[in-house]
C-alpha cells in the first residue's frame, strides 16, 4: 500500500475522450458516444499521462493521510463502497483492495474516457465495476452503501454542490456514511514559486470563478453535509507537503486547453507556462507543494 497506484494501460484508453466508438459493458452498464452530457463537457481537466500520474500520487497520498478517516467511515473488508466521480479509478482501485472479495465497489463518472481508463484499473476484480452517471444522479440503489465516498468533485461542478451531497446522502445505507474531499485553492503554496506558474494558477481559479466553480468549496463541507441531514463525524485539513518532483504537473495544467477555449490564454502563454515546468523540472533544489485538501465525514441516522 505504500506504492503509488498503478494506472493500467492508459494509453490505449485515451482515446475514448474524443472518439468513443466500441461499447464497453460493465456490470451490465452499457457507454456509447452520445452519453457525452453537459457534465463531462464541462470538466476541465483532460487526461494525459501526466495528469494520470497526478491521480496515482493523489491515491497514495489518500491511503497513507486518511487511515483514521477510512476507518472510522467504515471502509473496511467487506464493506460496500460507491465512489463518486471516481476519474480513473485509482482510488477505486484501491478501495476495492481494501474491502476484498467479500465486499463491493462501484465506481460512478461522467466522462467516457475516465470510465474506460477505471475499468482497466479493475479488471480481473469480481467486485468492483464501473458505470457511466453523474454526480447527483448516479442511478445507484439508494440506501445501499457503507460508504460513499466523492474526491474533488464539487469543487467542479459550481451551483450543483447541494444537490450532489443530498443524492449521495440517498446512497446510503441507515448507520453509513458520505466520506467528501475537496480543496481551498486560496490557501496553496509552491516554495519557491516560479512566476509564470504562478500566472497560470491565477488565471485557473478565473477560468473556475467564470464557469461558477468554487475552488474553495472544501470550506464548506461540513455545512453541506449537515444541509443533507447528516451528522458530521470528522473534518479536517490534510496538507501533507511534499516535493514536486520532475514531470509533476498540477491541475492547472491539464486545463490549458480548456482555458484557451474560453479565452483565459492563447498559444503563448501555454508556451511560456510549459517554459516555466521544463525550469522546474531542470531545477536542482526541488520545490515544495502545500496541497490545501480538507475531508469531510458526515454520518446518516440509523433509523
Amino acid at each position: 500500500m505504500n506504492e503509488p497506484p498503478r494506472l493500467c494501460g492508459a494509453g490505449s484508453a485515451l482515446v475514448y475522450r474524443y472518439q468513443l466508438r466500441t461499447e464497453l459493458t460493465n456490470g451490465g452498464v452499457t457507454l456509447r458516444e452520445d452519453q457525452n452530457d453537459a457534465e463531462s463537457a464541462r470538466y476541465s481537466l483532460a487526461l494525459s499521462d501526466p495528469e494520470l500520474a497526478r491521480y496515482a500520487l493523489m491515491a497514495a497520498d489518500a491511503v497513507r493521510s486518511e487511515a483514521a478517516e477510512w476507518s472510522m467511515a467504515g471502509i473496511s473488508p467487506g464493506a460496500r463502497i460507491a465512489d463518486i466521480g471516481c476519474g480513473p479509478g485509482a482510488v477505486l482501485r484501491l478501495l476495492a483492495e481494501h474491502v476484498g472479495s467479500g465486499g463491493s465497489v462501484t465506481g460512478v463518472d461522467a466522462d467516457p474516457a475516465a470510465v474506460a481508463i477505471a475499468l482497466e484499473q479493475v479488471a480481473g476484480l469480481a467486485h468492483a465495476q464501473v458505470r457511466a452517471g453523474q454526480a447527483d444522479a448516479t442511478g445507484l440503489e439508494p440506501g445501499r452503501h457503507r460508504v460513499v465516498m466523492c474526491r474533488h468533485v464539487l469543487a467542479h461542478n459550481g451551483g450543483r454542490e447541494a444537490a450532489i451531497v443530498a443524492h449521495l446522502a440517498s446512497l446510503a445505507e441507515p448507520g453509513g456514511c458520505v466520506y467528501l474531499v475537496d480543496i481551498d485553492a486560496t490557501a496553496l503554496r509552491v516554495t519557491p514559486s516560479d512566476p509564470d506558474e504562478q500566472d497560470l494558477w491565477e488565471r485557473y481559479q478565473a477560468f473556475h470563478r467564470a464557469r461558477g466553480n468554487d475552488l474553495s468549496v472544501g470550506l464548506r463541507l461540513g455545512d453541506l453535509l449537515s444541509d443533507a441531514g447528516l451528522s458530521v463525524e470528522t473534518y479536517a485539513w490534510l496538507a501533507p507537503a511534499r516535493r514536486i518532483e520532475p514531470g509533476f504537473r498540477p491541475p492547472s495544467w491539464a486545463a490549458r486547453e480548456a482555458m484557451v477555449a474560453d479565452g483565459f490564454a492563447n498559444a503563448a502563454d501555454v508556451e511560456r507556462w510549459e517554459a516555466a515546468f521544463a525550469r522546474i523540472d531542470a531545477a536542482d533544489r526541488r520545490p515544495w507543494v502545500f496541497p490545501p485538501t480538507l475531508v469531510a465525514v458526515g454520518r446518516r441516522a440509523k433509523t
